[in-house]
């Protein structure tokens, strides 16, 4: 992007609270990439990531999916293998997956185990781990159900997580996507954070919350109105 181009889509953003109608309208605008751009939200909670009862993190289907190809692999052992792969699943095995994982290989975005595969798979704890892959059981990611396990994730469960800098980060959609789909995929993720909410946080809960695609300048949303349209 050159530096006028920039400039131009910068001073598209005034300084000030969007409203998400109004934000969704000025996206397209915001523009630059020959692809089809992601649309992020970005949120500053009020939480403390340090209480391990702040540490918010769960799943959220989104109604109008990702729109990307989500690549999911399954451990498993015997005919779960086939249940995920006819589900739908891009990779399924045990061992030959792992040892594969610890040469380096991680050519998927989601990973989904069956508890009798735990044993192993608990050995990439250190590989999967720091790179929010490893498979868990609050997330439904631990299960013997593989089969609606790998259609929700294909269909656009995503995951939501806050770092330690209090910071959630979430796909909702395409800048392609219709704006009634894009408004359904916000909604849910507001209702989930705002369900997930500890009872321990005091003070204002979702703190700032912005929008923009994959390379343009973010658009700053009014949190208290996005809460209420939810």
């Amino acid at each position: 992007m050159s530096g006028k181009k920039f400039d131009n889509v910068v001073n598209l953003v005034e300084k000030k609270e969007y409203e998400l109608d109004e934000a969704l309208e000025l996206l397209p605008k915001l523009k630059t990439a020959k692809f089809d751009e992601t649309i992020e939200l970005a949120f500053y909670m009020g939480v403390d990531p340090k209480q391990a009862d702040q540490n918010i993190r769960g799943m959220v289907s989104l109604p109008s999916g990702t729109g990307r190809d989500v690549r999911v692999l399954v451990f498993a052992k015997g005919d779960k293998v086939k249940e995920a792969l006819e589900s739908g699943a891009d990779f399924a095995g045990n061992d030959e997956l792992v040892e594969k994982i610890q040469g380096g290989w991680f050519e998927f975005d989601v990973a989904i185990a069956t508890p009798d595969s735990m044993d192993v798979v608990g050995k990439l704890g250190r590989l999967l781990g720091p790179r929010g892959l490893m498979p868990n059981p609050k997330l439904g990611t631990v299960t013997f159900d593989v089969a609606k396990a790998v259609s929700e994730m294909k269909a656009g469960k995503i995951e939501y997580r806050v770092d330690k800098f209090a910071n959630i980060h979430v796909p909702v959609g395409k800048i392609s996507f219709a704006k009634d789909d894009i408004n359904k995929n916000i909604g849910a993720v507001i209702d989930a954070l705002l369900k997930a909410k500890p009872s321990t946080v005091k003070g204002q809960y979702i703190r700032k919350c912005h929008i923009s695609l994959t390379m343009s300048p973010s658009i700053q949303l009014n949190v208290a109105k996005l809460i209420k349209k939810a």
